[in-house]
C-alpha cells in the first residue's frame, strides 16, 4: 500500500491510501477525506498521515490481520517499527525510526480507529485495545475532582519513551545579514525581511496576494480598519499548496519590508507573465514563469543561499519564526502580543518558542551574586 494525492479541484486536494491495484482503502480514505474537508486540515497534514497509515495497513495486510486483530496486536506493530529500517524514500530511508517518529505514527493509527468507530465501521470496544481508561467514580469524595458525574480519562496504551526534545535553533541576526549580502535579487531580500520581521510561516508568506498588502498609512478606503502599513494572512486553498495554518490575522510591517517590496516590483514588471498573477511571490527566472512560488522551492533556495553566504549550517524557513519570537520576548514584549503576532491558538505554543541561549543562561547564574565565605577551604 502507498499514499496518493487526490486532486478535487485546481486548488483543493488531499492524500489517501491505495492498495496494489491503485484502489483507495475505504477506511483510510474516509478518514483522510474527513481530515482535509471536514476538519479543515492542511493538505500536508493528510500527506503525512497517509504515509503513516499506509505503513500500518501494509503491516496488517502482510501479517494477515484485519483492523480488529491489528489493534489487539499493536504492540507487535510497534516492535516492527523499532527493529525495521525505513524503506520509504526520504531523508530517513535505511534508518531505524526514533521514538518520536513512532509516537507520531501511532497518533495517526489511533485517529483512524476513532474515526472508524464514529462512522460505525468498527465497534467502540476496539478502543479498549488502544487506550487505558481510568474511572474515578469509586474514589473517596475528598479525592474526586471538582464537579459531579462520571469522569473517564483515556491514555494511549502504546507510547514510546522519549528524551527531552532538542531546542530549536533560531537563525541569528548575523546570519540573516550574511544572507542579505549574498542575495541576487530584491525578491530574495523581500522574502528574508518578511520572515525575519514578521515571523510568518513559509506557507503564509507564499500564500500572500497583492490584495493582502496594505502598505500605506491608512487602508480605510479599502474597508480595512487596521492602521499603519500591514499585511493580512488569509487562509485559502492555493494552487502552490501554501497554507495559512492558524487562520486569518493582520501583521504590522517595518520600513525595510516596504523598501524591498518597492524594488521587487521593479523586477517583477520585467516579467510579463507575472502581470496577471495576484500572488506576491512568483517565478521570475524559471518555468512556469509568473506562477506562484512553492514551499519546496523556497526551502531549496534557502539551503543554496546558506552555502553561498558561507554559513556553517543550512537554514530553514521556520528558524526565522523562532528567531522572531525569541527576539521579541528577549526585548520585553508581552507574551500575549507575541502570540497574536505569530498567530498561535494557545499561549502554551508561544512559550515553546522561548529558547534562552548560552549567554543568557550564564548571565542568569552570574546574577545570583557571591556567597559569603565561599572562598574558604
Amino acid at each position: 500500500m502507498q499514499s496518493l494525492r487526490v486532486a478535487l479541484t485546481e486548488t483543493l486536494a488531499y492524500w489517501t491510501v491505495v492498495d496494489d491495484d491503485w484502489r483507495p482503502v475505504p477506511v483510510a480514505d474516509a478518514y483522510l477525506r474527513h481530515l482535509r474537508l471536514g476538519a479543515d486540515r492542511a493538505e500536508g497534514t493528510t500527506r503525512s498521515y497517509a504515509g503513516d497509515l499506509a505503513c500500518y495497513l501494509s503491516w496488517c495486510e502482510q501479517t494477515g490481520r484485519d483492523l480488529l486483530s491489528g489493534a489487539k496486536a499493536l504492540a507487535m506493530f510497534v516492535a516492527m517499527l523499532k527493529t525495521t529500517p525505513v524503506t520509504r524514500v526520504g531523508a530517513g530511508k535505511g534508518r531505524l525510526r526514533s521514538p518520536q517518529r513512532i509516537n507520531h505514527l501511532l497518533v495517526a493509527v489511533r485517529e483512524l480507529y476513532k474515526h472508524a468507530v464514529a462512522e460505525g465501521g468498527l465497534d467502540a470496544s476496539v478502543l479498549t485495545f488502544l487506550y487505558e481508561v481510568g474511572d474515578d467514580r469509586y474514589l473517596p469524595a475528598e479525592l474526586r475532582p471538582e464537579g459531579s458525574g462520571i469522569r473517564y480519562r483515556a491514555r494511549p496504551r502504546h507510547v514510546q519513551r522519549t528524551g527531552r526534545s532538542p531546542r530549536p535553533l533560531p537563525v541569528r541576526q548575523d546570519e540573516v545579514e550574511a544572507l542579505l549580502r549574498a542575495t541576487h535579487s530584491w525578491r530574495e531580500c523581500f522574502v528574508l525581511v518578511v520572515l525575519w520581521f514578521c515571523g510568518l510561516r513559509v506557507g503564509e508568506v507564499l500564500g500572500l496576494r497583492r490584495s493582502d498588502l496594505h502598505f500605506t498609512a491608512s487602508a480605510a478606503s479599502l474597508g480595512c480598519p487596521t492602521p499603519g502599513p500591514h499585511l493580512h494572512v488569509v487562509r485559502r486553498d492555493n494552487p502552490n499548496r501554501a497554507w495559512a495554518k492558524s487562520g486569518d490575522r493582520s501583521v504590522p510591517v517595518r520600513s525595510e519590508i516596504l523598501s524591498c517590496y518597492d524594488r521587487y516590483l521593479t523586477e517583477r514588471e520585467a516579467c510579463p507573465a507575472a502581470e496577471s498573477s495576484d500572488f506576491v511571490l512568483v517565478n521570475l527566472r524559471h518555468e512556469p514563469l509568473g506562477q506562484p512560488m512553492t514551499p519546496d522551492t523556497v526551502r531549496k533556495w534557502l539551503t543554496a543561499l546558506s552555502q553561498r553566504a558561507g554559513l556553517d549550517r543550512s537554514l530553514r524557513p521556520h528558524m526565522f519564526r523562532h528567531a522572531t519570537a525569541n527576539e521579541l520576548l528577549r526585548r520585553g514584549t508581552a507574551i500575549d502580543v507575541v502570540k497574536e503576532l505569530l498567530g498561535h491558538a494557545s499561549i502554551h505554543t508561544t512559550q515553546a518558542y522561548l529558547n534562552p541561549d548560552a549567554d543568557a543562561l550564564r548571565a542568569a547564574v552570574e546574577s545570583l551574586g557571591p556567597l559569603g565565605g565561599a572562598a574558604r577551604p
